[in-house]
């Protein structure tokens, strides 16, 4: 099974503030979509609940502490490593799309990173991507947008894959 996180990300790795997106990338939305359709999807229970439903045609798996947490549309478990129970050989990929705390404990499982680098920085970001450590994780695409009238950030889709 490949386990893959995917995040758009800023110039200092920044994910978030306040429980949502910093950036809305019109084609990073879309990117998201065809990478992860038909395939699993894992997040923690913030994530989840900033979205606001499960992703269709995915199957959802939320990450919660909370025993006694609920909700339609979605397989709750209390760790990564039970969702990860979940899938082990059901699925050829598996996609961890976040939040921060979920991205940090999936990075020494992952096989590849997909990542939105924005062209863009954001001081009052309060979550991060953990450090791409390049001796762990090389490119091996890249595919580089100019800014456009629904996308206003240069930004770039990266994948990364496990060296070692």
């Amino acid at each position: 099974m490949i386990i893959s996180l995917i995040a758009a990300i800023g110039k200092n790795n920044e994910l978030g503030k306040n429980n949502t997106l910093l950036w809305h990338l019109p084609a990073d939305m879309k990117h998201f979509k065809e990478i992860t359709s038909l395939h699993t999807v894992i997040m923690g229970r913030k994530t989840f609940e900033s979205i606001g439903k499960p992703l269709p045609n995915r199957r959802n798996i939320v990450i919660t502490r909370d025993k006694n947490y609920q909700a339609d549309g979605v397989e709750i478990t209390h760790s990564f490593e039970e969702a990860l129970s979940l899938v082990k050989n059901k699925d050829e990929e598996v996609f961890i799309v976040g939040g921060a705390e979920i991205y940090k404990q999936a990075l020494e499982f992952a096989n590849k990173l997909y990542i939105t680098h924005i062209e863009a920085k954001d001081k009052n970001a309060d979550v991060f991507f953990p450090e791409i450590i390049p001796i762990v994780f090389g490119e091996v695409s890249r595919e580089e947008h100019a800014p456009d009238e629904k996308n206003l950030l240069p930004y770039s889709f990266v994948k990364y894959e496990r060296i070692f």
